[in-house]
C-alpha cells in the first residue's frame, strides 16, 4: 500500500482577480529564495544572467545558463528556481501569470491553433531554445511597462511568436509525474498509449502491441517512434520512471518496493536506468526533493 507524506507543496495565491487577464512581475535580484510551489494559473518565466541556477519542474532537474524561458500550464506541476552555484549580482526575472479562461474562448479558432498546441504541450513544462528567446526578447522586455488593451495585444503577440517554436521546445517533466493525460492525433498510437498506461506494471510485449493495431512489429516500431519521437522501449521506461519519481516524492515506500510497483523487475537495473536518466540515484532524488518541500 502506498504511504503518502503529510507534506504539501505551497499552492501560490497570485494577485490576479477574476477581471484580470494576466499579471507581470519584473524583478532585479541577487538570489532566488522562493520555495517549491504550484498554482492554477499558467506561468511564463524568463530568467536572465543567472548561470548556475538549478531549475526544477516536476521530475526535471537542470542547471540553467545565462538565459532560461519556461512555460508551465498545469495546476499541479510543482516548480522552483534555486540559487545553486549562481553568483551573479544582476539577475533579472520576468514572470507572467495568466488565467486559462483569458484565452480559452479563442483556442477553438484556427488563428490560435498554434498557441493551443503550445499550451497543451506546456502541461509538462516547456523550455524554449535560444532562438525563441531572442525572437521574443524585446516583447518580454517591454511587457512590464505596458498597460490596458495594448498590453493584452502585446502579450498575445508574444504567445503567438513563442508558439512558432513549439516543436523545437523541450518538454521537461515526464507525463506520468505531471499527471497529464496523453492525447495523440493517431488513434492507433492513442490506443497503444492507453494500454501502456494501464499495464505499465506488467511485462509489455512488442508483438502484442503491434497485433493490437494490425501492424507488423517492424512497421509498428517505426510508426510509433515517428508519431511520439521515442522508441517503444524508451517510452515505456520514461513512463515507468515518471511513476517512480512521483512515488519517491509523494510516498514513504522503500525504493525496492517502488522499483517493482512501477514495472521494473530488477532493482539494480532500476537504479542504473534511473541514474542514467536523472543523473542521480533514486535515494538522492528523494532526499533532494524533500529538502525543497515546505510544510504548510
Amino acid at each position: 500500500m502506498t504511504k503518502l507524506f503529510t507534506e504539501n507543496i505551497i499552492h501560490e495565491i497570485t494577485p490576479l482577480s477574476e477581471k484580470d487577464c494576466f499579471y507581470v512581475a519584473d524583478r532585479r535580484k541577487k538570489e532566488f529564495t522562493y520555495p517549491m510551489h504550484s498554482h492554477k494559473e499558467f506561468e511564463l518565466n524568463f530568467v536572465e544572467h543567472a548561470p548556475g541556477v538549478k531549475r526544477t519542474v516536476g521530475d526535471s532537474i537542470e542547471v540553467i545558463g545565462d538565459y532560461d524561458l519556461v512555460l508551465i500550464t498545469s495546476p499541479d506541476l510543482e516548480h522552483v528556481w534555486e540559487q545553486n552555484t549562481c553568483n551573479s549580482l544582476d539577475i533579472r526575472e520576468i514572470t507572467v501569470q495568466f488565467v486559462p479562461c483569458f484565452i480559452n474562448g479563442l483556442m477553438s479558432t484556427n488563428q490560435f491553433d498554434s498557441i493551443r498546441r503550445m499550451l497543451e504541450k506546456a502541461q509538462n513544462g516547456l523550455c524554449f531554445p535560444m532562438d525563441a528567446i531572442m525572437k521574443v526578447y524585446t516583447l518580454l522586455d517591454k511587457l512590464p511597462e505596458m498597460k490596458g488593451f495594448y498590453a493584452v495585444v502585446h502579450f498575445l503577440t508574444l504567445l503567438y511568436e513563442l508558439s512558432c517554436f513549439t516543436d523545437q521546445a523541450r518538454t521537461l517533466s515526464s507525463t506520468s509525474f505531471a499527471k497529464v493525460e496523453i492525447h495523440s492525433d493517431s488513434r492507433r498510437v492513442q490506443r497503444v498509449q492507453e494500454y501502456i498506461g494501464k499495464h505499465y506494471q506488467e511485462e509489455i510485449r512488442l508483438g502484442y502491441l503491434a497485433n493490437m493495431v494490425g501492424m507488423t512489429e517492424v512497421s509498428f516500431s517505426r510508426f510509433f517512434k515517428l508519431r511520439t519521437g521515442k522508441s517503444l522501449s524508451d517510452y515505456i521506461i520514461d513512463l515507468r520512471l515518471g511513476y517512480a519519481t512521483r512515488l519517491l516524492v509523494d510516498s514513504t515506500m522503500a525504493i525496492a518496493e517502488i522499483c517493482y510497483e512501477c514495472g521494473f523487475n530488477n532493482l539494480s537495473n532500476f537504479n542504473r536506468i534511473f541514474k542514467k536518466k536523472k543523473n542521480c540515484s533514486p535515494k538522492e532524488f528523494r532526499d533532494n526533493y524533500r529538502k525543497k518541500r515546505t510544510i504548510i
